[in-house]
């Protein structure tokens, strides 16, 4: 039964903590009320009698009165303040434990950042970008603060990942840290556990094999009793027959708790009224199908494994046996229980004794998981059709019992389970209940049904959603319901058990007895707790029954499992929250940990900083919320954390600041103190409790001493914009605490983040006066006063007062007064974008152009505000004083600022509705700057800035102000052409190098909109101020391309233009004329060294395309560079992927002397490609005489050789490259012979190495001449000449020109390897014969052993080339052409007569060649041994397969097995014998037949070839009868067959299993067409009746 079916008619249970989460709690209804700080459980009148013992049995937990009781702990704080809490565990209803903490849990509060300064210096006075925008000190966001949070106040203990720690500690391999609260709450049901448990109760009652909880507490025994006890843990009742139904096997109690049931290993159920045990209520007995095969119901002695009660009846039940099957049964009213009718249906699985398929084998089954859907407190269409749910290994089954049974729905095992894994299965409804809040999204007032389950470690839920009917369907008719699977989780191992705590958590319980909580909202592990201790009870109940899924074992199929899991479903039960466990040694209750138990264990251990952090994390919906008992809804959560967490900042700052007795002998380390803060900070922030941070917090941080903390840990929350309110008087002090640090920057910074509204302006303006805190000062008088240009008036009077009569004592000198006068301009660039200064934040859109008008009323009205009378001077009594002190001090800057302010919309911008709105409000300075447009401000500007008043310096930044500002706004912007011109001419004399590319700019936006009438008369001036890129707009703009091209020599700065200016002059798109082409290239020829040594690479490549006949004139400009000669011809002979991607495909340069240039430089620079190169080239491509020298001078000899051969000089190429392998030979002897005293012998192997490998190298070149060569002379001949055989061949003493050329090549090769084995032999004897060291010995033995392999590599390279000789001289046999291999024996005669004519001794080339030919004489007795175990196995194979065909089957009796009759062996009969003899005689005449046919053939083929005389025929009729069969023996024996052909019964069939039959037997039981006709059993195909039929 469902641990939650009857909380629809009983009272309440809610655990404290829990109030707020009436959506998680199931049927309940009552919400609990905070008391004394601490919200406590209520109890409905209905709950106190059931839960009077556990409450009772919890006593052994402290209970705390109060809230100033503290405790000593031992780390971090070790005293730690106590808050107020339940009375007794039960209303808590958790300890602490070590439960590992959750992973991946957030932060609650955000940790001190690093600060990043954004400060910025104003631009200097003079020559600055024009285009740098001002910027502020002050960044506009937020910014982070360089401390970090201190670990002091962790302990190590506490749960970080929960309390949302931002610490990180590396404990490498220690153990993780462990939460100091129990994740349940365990209490042992003590008198229950001694009643039923104690041996005394074992021998009584028996073993206790299940239990059911509701509101009493029901164990089912072994002795087939049932002991029901109450919440007093009092035994009720005993109930049962004792021994003669059998042990319990399950047990269930009714919806209204009245009714328990039994079902018990003999097949009977019982259910029996609590209030009268005397006799049963309803007996369910066993049926026996032999006697009533109609007879529904469980079978003798099959155990009862599940039941439960269907709704709120009595007489409904449904269950499931040992052998997967299911019944409902329902029972009519009567007088009792013999009068009572008990109907069973079967629901699910089929009858042991049914009769097997002889097609398909039945899968065996059981019912893993069972329960009945209880009844909630809110109404379901599913309450009235009796919905149970079953899992058998394969399927998920859900049928509905009344008033019929009908499945209504159904699935199979997910894919998803871990192959071979263990079987396991669990499942638990969770019925409709009401909604406290209901969802105003779907207007739902109470949950969905809901269905948990799983296979194995997959877990599942399905929802239940009931469908409205439609109009046309019957009133009456079934409900109609939607499953929905909605999400899966899956587990590290398998799954056991399945409860449901509440709406919103799973209980599950693991294989390996492992505890895990579940959301099901979102399916996160948020707490886990071993239970191995609790030695839970379970039974191995489906081994047995599902033993083939597990024996039969296929490690390919992933269905199958390894293990079949035990049965935990009988003892792990919930109900109302509670976790109840049937043990082998005690039975326990356990609840989890709400928030309160678990802030609560923080603070008695001291970890009170913690403690604040999780709470903050609770109340700001961070942490797990449903878990512990937190409603989701942010208002009801708010209202119960808020009183805690303030509860619990108090009690800590009092023990933090020792104003309680445990704390004052203790000493609190400032890391300590930082990280309260940081917790108090976050946790005020959250709550909006401002009065309590800045009043309580800061009241005793301050009596601490401690106030520069608090202070410290405002910035960051200040900067991040979480605190914009800061009472005066802690104002005034951060401003001191600050500035006796030194951190003026950081504080102007807070100052610019507070709301301006809250501030003491008398105090703030005093306090930034006195310390220099201009940039704060402007913001508190900008937001506070609204005051835009009297601090304007402050700045500039400082700027002009002399060292020693200012005002200010701390800026004593000029560049610091500079510094702070020049905040005016970022200050102005700020306001008249319309944002806040030094913030960066926006203005409200009336309060930027009120700000904006004040700014330009101050500067360009004609006349300005009132001046100290010592400033008074010629400045101030002219007209626009303000606008000339400004130009005087810095015009450069002002300039910038204005370029930045006139991209604003307010100049020339419509303000009526501001007037409008404002009329008789705005003064008349505001009502003056609103007025105020572009072309007023340039003609006031073109007024004042004029020499001699202002230098070059100055007005060139006017120049570029008007001259970038015209095109912009040129319908606001009117100036006549002389200006323009003044302008223009202005900007190319500019004043310094570091304003030339703001000038080059300006003038190009100038000239964008204005055409001078004389601009050729202007080329001077702007070609004097290299302005390339206006020049070069003008020339492409006339069409004047050389003078373009030269444009972009000249350019210095972008020197890479000149190529694309060349390929955008040179295009055939352009279409230019024959002379601006000529004029064209005619510059390219005078600035040729130019262009290349700009970019060789590009260069090669732009003139290949656009003009590759000027490919002489540039590499001549490159006569003394080799190497830049090297990368041009590269580029244009051997372009690189890239570059041909990049452009047009490159015409190929076919000048011989290019190529002959660059073959020459490529021995130079890349000799390793040179023949490479020179194999690609075709011929003609080059001279050889040319390149010659320069391929020998370097070394690259194959480059040589291949030209030689290309040019058909091949006797030439081969000579080369003997005389070559000569030089190495020298070279290879002169180095091994010094190698001896060399001091460096590794570097010596290693160029021995090299050597060996060249030689190898060239050997294959020359082979590979060789083989051309004889190839060609093949072809050359055209024909072969054939060979006479006999016994001699004779050997022609003239060789050919290819076999010269072999001879050449194999008489260098061996003589190398001859010469060098000499030496190394002679070398080896001598370093036997000497007397040395054993470290000079050692060095030699190495040396020896490298020889050795030089050697073999020479001996290699001579073996290559005999095999090259033998394999190009040899050719296959084909029907025309025979073989000729006498070139090869020609060329060795020739090598050995030449070998002894120049050596007298030929030792050496003995020893050479016989080891070459050695090789081949091995090889060739490899073949012929391989050739000989390859017939040798064939031969095998064979005779094994001739054995086996002609080996038969031997039947596997004497008798046919259709008829009966003896067919072979003793007593079969004659007619066997007959039959045989008949067969021979048949063969006997045929031969005879054959042959005469044969001889009468040949006669009259020899009486044909007489001329036309007559022969002997045979006669036609013989023949006729011999080819159709038909001859007189053949007759007589058909005759004499026919005769017998009542007795014949065909030949014998014998098939592979051995049975036998005769032919007409076989045809007869098959049914095969001409049955009966033994002449035709040859020709049918049979299959064996006996083995087929099974």
């Amino acid at each position: 039964m469902s641990t939650v079916q009857d909380e629809a008619e009983v009272g309440r249970v809610q655990s404290t903590g829990n109030e707020g989460s009436e959506a998680d709690r199931g049927p309940e209804d009552d919400g609990n009320r905070p008391v004394g700080g601490f919200p406590v459980r209520t109890l409905e009148r209905s709950d106190e009698e059931e839960d009077k013992s556990l409450i009772a049995s919890s006593k052994s937990y402290r209970s705390y009165e109060g809230h100033d009781l503290y405790m000593q702990a031992d780390s971090s704080l070790a005293s730690s303040p106590a808050l107020g809490r339940p009375s007794s565990a039960d209303d808590s209803l958790s300890i602490p434990d070590d439960t590992p903490s959750i992973q991946g849990s957030k932060a609650s509060s955000p940790s001190r950042r690093a600060r990043l300064s954004s400060y910025g210096r104003s631009p200097t006075p003079s020559l600055r970008p024009f285009d740098r925008r001002f910027q502020a000190r002050a960044s506009p966001s937020p910014l982070n603060s360089p401390r970090a949070i201190s670990p002091a106040f962790l302990n190590p203990n506490s749960r970080q990942t929960s309390l949302l720690s931002q610490i990180v500690h590396d404990v490498g391999d220690t153990e993780p840290s462990q939460a100091p609260w129990e994740v349940v709450r365990w209490t042992k049901l003590r008198k229950i556990t001694g009643q039923a448990l104690s041996e005394v109760g074992k021998r009584n009652f028996g073993r206790p094999t299940c239990i059911t909880v509701s509101a009493t507490i029901a164990l089912g025994t072994s002795k087939g009793l049932i002991l029901v006890f109450d919440y007093t843990q009092n035994l009720k009742s005993i109930i049962g027959l004792a021994v003669e139904s059998g042990a319990v096997t399950s047990i269930s109690v009714s919806a209204d708790h009245t009714i328990v049931a039994g079902g018990h290993a003999s097949g009977n159920i019982f259910t029996w009224d609590i209030a009268k045990p005397a006799k049963p209520f309803l007996h369910i007995t066993p049926v026996d199908r032999r006697e009533s095969i109609e007879t529904d119901g469980h079978g003798f002695e099959i155990p009862v494994l599940h039941l439960g009660f269907l709704g709120t009846r009595h007489t409904a039940l449904v269950s499931a046996d040992d052998k997967g099957m299911a019944f409902s049964h329902l029972a009519t009213r009567g007088l009792g229980s013999v009068a009572r009718n008990v109907r069973t249906t079967r629901i699910l699985g089929r009858y042991p004794d049914d009769t097997p398929s002889a097609v398909r084998q039945r899968k065996p089954s059981a019912v893993l998981a069972f329960s009945p859907l209880p009844l909630g407190n809110a109404e379901h269409a599913s309450d009235t059709i009796g919905l149970v749910a079953m899992l058998t290994p394969y399927l998920l089954v859900i049928v509905s019992t009344t008033p019929i049974a009908q499945t209504q729905y159904k699935t199979s095992r997910p894919k998803e389970v871990a192959a071979h894994g263990a079987m396991s299965a669990a499942l638990a409804w969770f019925p409709s209940i009401k909604l406290k809040t209901p969802k105003l999204a779907a207007s739902e007032t109470s949950s969905r049904v809901k269905l948990v389950y799983c296979w194995s470690n997959i877990l599942t839920i399905l929802e239940v959603v009931e469908v409205e009917p439609s109009e046309s369907s019957e009133k009456e008719a079934l409900a109609s319901l939607q499953f929905r699977p909605r999400s899966k989780w899956k587990s590290d191992e398998a799954i056991v058990g399945l409860q449901w705590l509440s709406r919103s958590v799973l209980a599950v319980l693991t294989i390996t007895q492992q505890l895990v909580i579940l959301e099901e909202s979102s399916l996160q592990v948020t707490d886990s707790s071993d239970l191995i201790q609790r030695h839970i009870y379970h039974v191995d109940l489906f081994s047995q029954q599902l033993n083939q899924l597990v024996d039969q074992l296929d490690g390919e199929d992933a269905s199958m499992h390894g293990v079949v899991a035990d049965a935990f479903y009988m003892s792990f039960r919930a109900y109302k929250g509670r976790l109840f466990l049937l043990g082998y040694n005690e039975i326990s209750f356990g609840t989890l940990s709400n928030w309160a138990d678990r802030l609560l264990a923080l603070m008695e251990q001291g970890n009170f900083i913690g403690a604040i952090q999780l709470a903050t994390a609770y109340y700001v919906g961070e942490a797990d919320k449903v878990t512990v008992g937190l409603p989701e809804d942010d208002t009801p959560r708010h209202n119960l954390v808020r009183e805690k967490l303030l509860e619990m900042m108090s009690a800590s700052l009092k023990y933090a600041f020792g104003k309680n007795v445990e704390a004052r002998t203790r000493h609190v380390e400032q890391a300590e103190l930082e990280e309260l803060a940081n917790a108090c900070f976050a946790a005020c922030i959250s709550m909006g409790e401002m009065d309590f941070l800045f009043e309580d917090a800061y009241s005793w941080y301050q009596d601490g001493e401690a106030e520069g903390i608090f202070l410290e840990t405002l910035e960051p929350h200040i900067m991040a914009s979480e605190v914009d309110i800061v009472p005066p008087s802690v104002v005034k002090n951060l401003i001191g605490h600050y500035r006796d640090k030194g951190l003026d920057e950081r504080l102007e910074e807070m100052i610019c983040n507070l709301d301006s509204r809250t501030m003491d302006i008398d105090q703030i303006t005093s306090l930034c006066k006195e310390n220099n805190l201009y940039d704060a000062l402007l913001y508190v008088w900008n937001q506070a006063l609204s005051d835009y240009t009297s601090l304007l008036l402050e700045l500039l009077d400082l700027a002009r007062q002399p060292n020693g009569v200012h005002s200010h004592p701390e800026a004593s000198s000029t560049e610091e007064k500079r510094n702070y006068t020049a905040k005016m301009f970022p200050y102005l660039s700020y306001i008249l974008t319309g944002r806040i200064y030094p913030t960066g934040k926006q203005m409200s859109e009336d309060k930027a152009l009120v700000a904006k008008a004040e700014i330009y009323h101050f500067f360009f009205s004609g006349r300005g505000h009132g001046f100290p009378s010592q400033t008074h001077n010629a400045a101030t009594t002219a007209s626009f004083p303000n606008l000339r002190k400004i130009l005087d001090y810095d015009a450069p800057s002002f300039l910038s600022m204005l370029n930045e302010a006139f991209e604003d919309a307010f100049l020339n911008g419509s303000h009526d509705r501001v007037m409008e709105e404002t009329a008789g409000q705005l003064s008349e300075e505001q009502a003056f700057g609103l007025a105020v447009n572009r072309q007023w401000i340039v003609s006031i500007l073109l007024e004042i800035m004029t020499p001699p008043g202002y230098e070059p310096e100055d007005t060139v930044y006017l120049d570029m102000f008007i001259a970038r500002n015209l095109p912009k706004f040129p319908q606001f912007i009117l100036l006549p052409g002389h200006v323009l011109h003044r302008v223009l001419v202005g900007l190319c004399n500019f004043p310094e190098e570091d304003v030339a590319e703001d000038c080059q700019l300006s003038v190009e936006y100038l000239l964008s909109i204005y055409q001078p009438p004389d601009l050729p008369s202007l080329i001077p001036l702007i070609t004097k101020a290299r302005f390339y890129r206006v020049l070069k707009s003008i020339y492409r703009a006339d069409g004047q391309y050389a003078r373009l091209l030269q444009t972009c020599f000249d350019d210095y700065q972008n020197p890479d233009a000149v190529f694309d200016c060349i390929g955008d002059c040179l295009t055939p798109r352009v279409g230019l004329s024959e002379i601006q082409a000529k004029d064209v290239k005619a510059v390219i020829i005078e600035r040729a060294h130019d262009l290349v040594t700009t970019d060789v690479t590009k260069a090669a490549s732009t003139i290949e395309e656009f003009a590759p006949g000027l490919h002489g004139i540039l590499l001549d400009s490159l006569d003394q560079d080799d190497a830049s000669q090297f990368q041009y011809l590269q580029t244009v002979l051997e372009p690189s992927e890239e570059s041909v991607e990049e452009r047009h495909v490159l015409q190929r340069t076919s000048n011989r002397s290019f190529v002959e240039q660059y073959v020459r430089l490529l021995c130079d620079y890349n000799p390793r490609h040179v023949s490479e190169y020179v194999e690609k080239l075709k011929t003609g491509d080059l001279r050889l005489e040319e390149v010659l020298p320069a391929l020998e001078k370097s070394g690259v000899i194959d480059a040589a050789v291949v030209l030689l051969a290309r040019d058909g000089k091949i006797q030439e190429a081969i000579h080369r490259l003997t005389q070559h392998l000569s030089t190495m030979e020298a070279a290879l002897l002169g180095l091994l012979e010094g190698a001896s005293i060399s001091p460096d012998a590794a570097n010596t192997q290693e160029t021995a190495r090299d050597l060996v490998e060249s030689i190898q190298k060239y050997t294959r070149i020359g082979i590979w001449l060789c083989q051309g060569q004889t190839k060609s002379a093949q072809r050359i001949k055209g024909e072969f000449k054939q060979v006479k055989r006999s016994g001699s061949i004779k050997i022609s003493e003239d060789l050919s020109l290819d076999e010269n050329l072999w001879l050449d090549l194999i008489d260098a090769v061996v003589g190398v390897t001859k010469n060098i084995n000499e030496v190394m032999e002679d070398e080896r004897m001598n370093s036997i014969e000497g007397d040395v060291g054993s470290t000079v010995m050692s060095n030699k033995i190495a040396s020896s052993l490298e020889n050795s392999r030089l050697v073999k590599g020479l001996r290699k390279t001579v073996q290559e080339t005999f095999t090259a000789l033998l394999t190009t001289t040899s050719a296959l046999r084909t029907e025309d052409v025979r073989r000729q291999d006498l070139s090869f024996l020609r060329i060795l005669r020739a090598f050995l007569s030449r070998a002894s004519l120049s050596s007298p001794s030929l030792s050496n080339l003995r020893a050479v060649l016989a080891t070459i030919f050695s090789a081949y004489a091995y090889e060739e007795s490899l073949l012929a041994l391989a050739n000989r175990l390859l017939d040798k196995d064939l031969f095998v194979h064979v005779t094994e397969a001739d054995k086996l065909r002609r080996r038969g089957w031997r039947p596997l009796g004497q008798v046919c097995e259709g008829c009966g009759r003896r067919v072979w062996g003793p007593g079969a009969g004659s007619y066997i014998w007959d039959a045989w003899q008949r067969r021979n005689e048949e063969r006997l005449e045929m031969v005879r037949q054959r042959q005469a046919l044969r001889a009468a053939d040949n006669q009259a083929t020899a009486v044909a070839s007489q001329g036309k005389g007559k022969g002997t025929v045979t006669s036609s009729s013989q023949e006729a009868e011999f080819r159709s069969g038909k001859t007189p023996a053949r007759e007589a024996g058909v005759d004499v067959a026919n005769e017998r052909a009542k007795e014949d019964l065909g030949p014998l069939v014998v098939f592979s299993c051995r049975h036998v039959f005769h032919g007409k037997c076989l045809q007869e039981i098959q049914g095969l067409p001409g049955a009966g006709r033994a002449s035709q059993a040859a020709d049918l195909e049979y299959s064996c009746p006996l083995c087929t039929n099974t």
